[in-house]
């Protein structure tokens, strides 16, 4: 049979919860049989006049006909009086849908029951597609907890995407979302779940680095292999102790040296996908974690050769002699002020410097680049203009300072790191300005140092280094967007899996970034999205015994969303089954 599509066109105003100031135009398709006949109001210019007229319009024989059934008049007299209201209103009253629609709008039908489907729908879809949610399922095995570990893991996840903040509160939120199999999980069943994460194997190993492994094997047919891994770490802070082991005090990146805290680092691919997570004893010095991670990525990720990225904090004597002797390619940021080599050779070479402009999403980035080789090592040296400008004036604001601080009185000056970088011992006198201190520090400005032993050019070299950025990204991601703290758990086990949570929301908001980009759709802000999924919601209401499901007009991110992802929107309305009776 073949069919043809009728619209129906209402006029709704605030369904979305929201009050815009301004109605909203609903259109639905429905199909019908062929032989149903649609009609539709026809605007008809006559002489100075536009008239109105029923039309039919039906297909037969294979072909369009269109009939008039009524002429209604002059479209002013019309419009004037309640002839096409008396027409809609006579025909809402047989259109159960439109029924219920024109009720709730006019505010006649309460709200039973609202639950903001947006998250779970765009997420749960990734959550499964990325491979984490038959992983879990397949580590958990015959283990048995009385409760589904995987959903408590999940929405843990959704959480941290979404509002983030502690166990307590996702507890408190999931009650207001529609997340299938999580609706009677507690509190203790999420604690018991992170604890799980975050638990050992018989050989010692964490629960959370099988997960990583198994989830990269699930994507790997889509990636390829590793060719370029970019590590850092960063600090995060606790509200307690932080655990047995974890909880230590160390530099903290958060200047929160009074607090305990642990260090974690993050690996990215080539695309800046996190693919490994790395957690450490807060005061775990950044040196010496380099080493394990690249032996990691050798033996459990099966990468046999990649290059590794790391910033300055990585680097070592220890640690270049043993991505050395393992044959690893590397690029490492240098202390340039800190290393003798660069301080008093590299940075004064007279090589001839390369330039590169490097586009950003607002304006460009012009560097001078060249290579610098000493004894067998190679150096890459960068220097950025508008960097060594910005410098040369937050040095010169800072000496301003220090001048008037020096002529009230120099005893403030001893604990301020910043300016007693440029002050000569006192003799006698008090402190001085050290002009040679001033004029060694300008030859820093806008520069950065790179030793590498790839084959890459220079260019490539700063390229890749400057891909770095993305693991910053990342941090900043799990600290802010995906606020990992608060964290309140005492055991170790418990502290790794609630971090984790939130590697496994970087690797979901990262998956939907990527295929946003791959449908070359506008990249919205994150906290838009993060809006617009919460508002999306369905609503059940109930007219004359009947109830219904109603779901609200979608945010201006959500047809990118569904296109990117690959689903499809419930229906504005749906008639729930009447109850059993007794």
């Amino acid at each position: 049979m073949r069919y043809a599509c009728r619209l129906v066109v209402l006029n709704l105003s605030g369904l979305s919860g929201k009050s815009s100031g301004e109605d909203l135009t609903l259109v639905d398709s429905m199909w019908w049989p062929e032989s149903y006949r649609a009609m539709f109001i026809r605007v008809k210019k006559i002489g100075p006049y536009e008239y109105l007229y029923l039309v039919e319009n039906a297909r037969e024989g294979g072909r369009h006909v269109q009939r008039v059934i009524k002429a209604l008049g002059r479209r002013d007299e019309v419009e004037n009086s309640d002839l096409l209201d008396g027409l809609i209103a006579s025909a809402a009253r047989h259109s159960r849908r439109s029924i219920v629609l024109s009720s709730f709008y006019r505010g006649e039908l309460p709200e039973l029951r609202r639950l903001s489907i947006g998250p779970d729908l765009v997420f749960g879809r990734l959550w499964q597609e990325t491979g984490c949610a038959d992983v879990l399922r397949h580590l958990l095995g015959e283990r048995q907890f009385g409760f589904d570990v995987e959903r408590a893991i999940y929405l843990t996840v959704l959480h941290r995407l979404m509002v983030s903040g502690s166990d307590r509160h996702a507890h408190d939120w999931h009650q207001r979302l529609r997340i299938p199999g999580a609706e009677a999980l507690t509190l203790r069943q999420a604690y018991k779940a992170m604890a799980w994460l975050g638990e050992t194997t018989d050989d010692d190993r964490p629960i959370t680095e099988l997960i990583e492994e198994a989830v990269y094997r699930h994507r790997q047919p889509l990636f390829g292999e590793l060719s370029v891994a970019f590590f850092d770490t960063t600090s995060l802070y606790f509200e307690g102790r932080g655990g047995a082991t974890l909880g230590q005090r160390g530099f903290s990146k958060d200047f929160r040296p009074q607090l305990h805290q642990v260090v974690l680092g993050i690996v990215l691919d080539g695309h800046d996908r996190p693919i490994a997570s790395f957690l450490w004893p807060g005061n775990t010095a950044d040196v010496t974690t380099l080493l394990p991670v690249v032996e990691r990525l050798r033996t459990r990720f099966a990468i046999s050769r990649a290059c590794v990225v790391a910033d300055r904090g990585m680097i070592s004597a220890a640690t270049i002699a043993g991505l050395e002797a393992q044959g690893i390619d590397y690029i490492l940021g240098v202390r340039e002020r800190s290393t003798a080599e660069v301080r008093t050779t590299v940075i004064d070479d007279d090589g001839v410097a390369v330039p590169l402009t490097i586009l950003r999403q607002k304006g460009e980035t012009d560097l001078a680049i060249k290579d610098v080789v000493l004894g067998g090592r190679r150096y890459v040296l960068a220097r950025n203009p508008e960097q060594a400008r910005k410098d040369a004036e937050t040095r010169t604001a800072l000496l301003a300072g220090l001048e008037r601080k020096l002529t009230q009185g120099d005893k403030a000056l001893v604990g301020n790191a910043g300016y007693r970088r440029f002050l000569a011992d006192p003799a006698g006198e008090g402190f001085t300005i050290d002009a040679a201190k001033v004029e060694a520090d300008a030859r820093y400005d806008g520069l950065f140092v790179l030793r590498t032993n790839t084959k890459l050019t220079a260019l490539q070299v700063v390229l890749r280094y400057r891909n770095l950025l993305a693991v910053e990204q990342g941090f900043f991601a799990a600290k802010t967007l995906l606020a990992t703290r608060p964290i309140f758990h005492r055991t170790d086990a418990a502290i790794r899996g609630h971090i984790f949570c939130t590697f496994l929301a970087l690797v979901l908001r990262k998956e939907l970034m990527d295929r946003l980009a791959a449908r070359h759709l506008a990249m919205p802000e994150w906290q838009q999205v993060v809006d617009d999924l919460a508002d999306l919601s369905e609503i059940e209401v109930e007219q004359d015994g009947r109830r219904a499901l109603l779901r609200t007009a979608p945010g201006s991110t959500i047809d990118a969303l569904c296109r990117a992802v690959g689903i499809t929107l419930p229906p504005v309305f749906q008639e729930l089954p009447r109850a059993a009776t007794p």
